[in-house]
């Protein structure tokens, strides 16, 4: 018999309620007719055969209809108790791979991380997704995409031992849950090499996904200081998504053990990433100026802006800190955009012949906004394009060589110099100056520096000097640090450079005043004619 519980929480059976409820009027009405003419039989006025007729007809009749809401009932229970089955099942399993869900595994995962600890077995968690996974859905389609899915669950399964526990978290990403001896976490790495093997079978080649490459975090049940605090199955796939992070981030590092200085840094990243989103809301950052001068006089001319931060929290952070956050966050448009529009105003006051150096990141480059958001921000300040250089590094030109082409050939059309930064130790340099049109390259720091100690440097710069000669670019050297590199520089061509020798960056109000003891500022009383040589901070 169907419960009052059943009945309150199945619609079906709601609405079969409800029909029941309505035959139990009409049967009402159907006694009260009865009755009626039980009494019109006793008056007389009615023959007794025919009532009693009229009687049993309305009796079977209310008792057919009965059955029939009841059987109705009992239906839409049924119904309801096998569509509650099915979403439970489909709750359970992924309806593309067969894999346990992300919320089913849980349970599952607690029962043999307890069964494991029993048997004095460590349990390790493993999280795994396909490196630009996104790249190739979006190349191939998404039912490519859901086939290598499916062949990737295939492999794994053969790898995992029956004891294992495989589930798909959603997208791309995969848990596995093994047992093994704690002795012995080679088996573990044996699992990782055969599941990396089978994205190089004939299936995956014939997918098109054999340079497909997988990153894998992982956490140990046994990995704990304090016994009595031993992780279970939601902490351990914390603690492997947090090393399947670090394993993404470094790239050429696909396996990452998960280890508790992870952890701590993982919650100072965060901790940083809050107090930039901060900063960046309220036009923190400040831009400072690092000179560029002519080698051989010794001449000012111009500044390369650079971002720095000083933060209440964390105090002075470096730039290349701070800056990878605000890429991976999605920040740097806006904060670049900030400490330019801050430094077209300071340059704006600086002696005409002066110039300006900004550095654009990588993401800015995918902007195809980003030459008409300068443009808009130069005739803001006032600043002449002409005077405004715009630096690229090498690294960020591969990814997308046909937008940095738009983009260079904007920046030209609009008067802006672009500038080809660290030149030699990105990706094909001579390819990028052929195939772009570069107002002037700028001699990695690394070569600079090491030009005492390495000869070999020290042919790489003086080449690099020879081809800015040959195709009519002038050449910048950066990091220049002691008079020793200077006269070595002085010696390979004409130059400009920058570096500690000439002292260090400096914030917007000390820049200022150093121009106006020189007498390189448009509202100076006395403006020299001739810019006075610089002299070299101790």
């Amino acid at each position: 018999m169907p419960t009052a519980d059943d009945i309150s929480t199945n619609p079906h059976a709601k609405r079969a309620l409800g029909m029941s409820m309505a035959s139990a009027l009409m049967a009402l009405v159907f006694a009260g007719l009865l009755v009626m003419d039980a009494f019109l039989a006793w008056q007389g006025k009615l023959a007794p055969l025919v009532a009693v007729t009229a009687g049993c007809v309305l009796l079977v009749g209310l008792l057919l209809l009965g059955w029939r809401h009841y059987a109705s009932l009992r239906r839409a229970l049924r119904q309801g108790q096998e569509a509650e089955a099915r979403a439970q099942s489909q709750s359970q399993r992924d309806a593309l791979t067969g894999c346990l869900s992300r919320h089913a595994i849980a349970p599952h995962a607690d029962a043999l991380l307890a069964q494991a600890r029993a048997q004095g077995l460590a349990v390790a968690y493993l999280v795994l997704d396909i490196a630009k996974f996104k790249h190739f859905n979006d190349a191939h389609g998404i039912e490519r995409g859901d086939a290598v899915l499916v062949e990737l669950t295939r492999q794994i399964r053969a790898a995992l031992p029956a004891d294992g526990l495989l589930a798909r978290l959603g997208g791309d990403e995969f848990a596995l849950v093994v047992p093994f001896a704690p002795q012995q976490p080679q088996a573990i790495e044996r699992i990782i090499d055969q599941i990396t093997s089978g994205m190089r079978t004939p299936t995956m080649a014939s997918l098109g996904a054999q340079e497909l490459a997988l990153a894998f975090g992982i956490a140990r049940s046994d990995d704990c200081n304090d016994p009595a605090r031993l992780p279970d199955a939601a902490m351990l796939l914390h603690r492997a998504d947090i090393a399947h992070m670090q394993a993404k981030k470094a790239g050429n590092a696909p396996v990452q053990w998960f280890y508790n200085a992870l952890e701590a840094e993982l919650r100072y990243r965060c901790e940083m990433e809050m107090a930039l989103r901060d900063a960046v809301a309220k036009d923190a950052l400040e831009p400072y100026y690092e000179q560029q001068v002519d080698l051989d006089s010794g001449e000012i001319r111009g500044f390369e802006m650079l971002a720095r931060w000083h933060s209440s929290q964390f105090g002075q952070v470096p730039p290349d800190i701070f800056i990878a956050i605000a890429e991976e966050t999605g920040l740097i448009d806006r904060l670049s955009e900030q400490l330019i529009a801050k430094a077209l105003r300071h340059a704006a006051s600086w002696a005409p012949h002066l110039t300006l150096s900004v550095n654009i990141s990588p993401v800015q480059m995918r902007d195809p906004w980003f030459a008409q958001k300068l443009l808009k921000m130069l005739v803001a300040a006032n600043f002449p394009p002409q005077r405004l250089e715009v630096e690229i590094t090498e690294s960020g030109l591969h990814q997308n060589i046909a937008m940095a082409h738009a983009l260079v050939t904007s920046l030209r059309n609009q008067g802006i110099k672009v500038t080809l930064d660290d030149f030699g130790t990105g990706y094909s340099s001579l390819g990028q100056l052929r195939r772009l049109p570069f107002d002037r390259i700028k001699i990695d720091r690394s070569f600079v520096m090491a030009m005492g100690e390495d000869a070999n440097c020290r042919v790489i710069v003086e080449a690099i000097a020879l081809l800015g000669r040959g195709l009519g670019l002038p050449v910048i050297a950066e990091g220049i640090e002691t008079p020793a590199m200077l006269d070595s520089l002085r010696g390979m061509g004409d130059f400009k450079g920058q570096g500690y020798l000439y002292g260090r960056p400096q914030n917007a109000t000390t820049t200022h005043a150093l121009l106006a003891e020189r007498g390189l500022l448009i509202d100076a009383p006395e403006q020299a004619e001739e810019p006075a040589p610089l002299r070299h901070s101790a």
